[in-house]
């Protein structure tokens, strides 16, 4: 695989996760955000806000590829619509200015465009219909840079977790777990696994395929949240005291087939959420065990 120059708009965790991966196969990795400092090393810093055109404007980059993998300031509408609508049509708007057709384009989408209740099975195939503001915003991100024309692929991810992203461990450890029933699915991925994904796709690219213009990236554990959460009550030892009706801010039920991503031949380094999260588990129960000692 040749060098090629990447552009990672929002080199936050996710981004700096695949940063790392796309060094190690010495690509030319820029990353872009409002404060570039303590990128990782080997990674030339970029300033940008994505909702200001001047921001773009002063970009001389010409990169190979664009990973947009941005976060919201904070879970509200505005937050959103700057983050991704706005930003995406900036960045579209740039491009066309200077001229320059990336190789691919990679956009951090998400599974909130669906907004199913009933444990439905969604895949690259069903028709989007998101319940919240987040889902929708997203959708309109992606539909920009469907009507773009530039090759482009929406890796919609699922619920995102790893280190830095322990909300469901902090809340079995105080003893709270979500309903049996009704049953609510669970979709979700490593951000080490993220990564994988973006960094698999564009070497996908590179190797001469054509990836399709929309992923549905998640693990290969679609199971109740219950489940997930009584297994981290059995690994910690702890016993859980109160039903939790929402332990997270989506209320959608839904079962994702990742069959069309791993198709491309993608292997996860954290299967299930077994693997992903026994080693965050381990630590905590040795906390706990601390504590009790004391």
């Amino acid at each position: 695989m040749s060098a090629q120059e990447i552009l990672i708009v929002g080199c936050g965790d996710i981004g700096s996760r695949t940063a790392r991966r796309l060094l190690t196969q010495n690509h030319q990795v820029h990353g872009a955000r409002r404060n570039p400092d303590n990128l990782p090393d080997g990674v030339q810093p970029v300033r940008l806000d994505v909702a200001e055109p001047e921001s773009w404007q002063e970009l001389t980059l010409k990169p190979d590829y664009i990973i947009y993998s941005v976060a919201a300031g904070g879970f509200s509408e505005a937050f959103y619509q700057s983050a991704y609508e706005t930003g995406v049509k900036q960045m579209l708007r740039w491009l066309k200015k200077i001229k320059h057709t990336p190789k691919h384009i990679l956009f951090v989408s998400s599974t909130s465009v669906y907004g199913q209740t009933e444990g439905e099975t969604v895949d690259e195939t069903t028709v989007p219909q998101p319940s919240g503001f987040a889902g929708s915003i997203m959708l309109k991100a992606e539909d920009a840079l469907r009507k773009s024309g530039l090759n482009h692929s929406c890796v919609r991810f699922s619920g995102i977790y790893g280190p830095g992203r322990d909300m469901l461990i902090r809340q079995v450890r105080q003893g709270r777990i979500a309903p049996e029933v009704p049953v609510k699915y669970t979709n979700r991925i490593h951000s080490e696994d993220c990564a994988g994904v973006l960094a698999h796709l564009i070497a996908m690219t590179e190797s001469g395929k054509t990836p399709e213009t929309v992923y549905l990236a998640t693990d290969k554990g679609s199971v109740p949240l219950f489940d997930v959460m009584n297994w981290m009550a059995d690994v910690l030892q702890v016993t859980p005291t109160e039903v939790v009706e929402s332990p997270t801010r989506r209320r959608t039920s839904k079962i994702c087939d990742n069959r069309l991503l791993l198709s491309t031949g993608y292997e996860f380094t954290y299967p299930t959420y077994r693997e992903g999260y026994l080693e965050a588990l381990k630590k905590v129960k040795q906390e706990i065990a601390e504590e009790k000692a004391q």
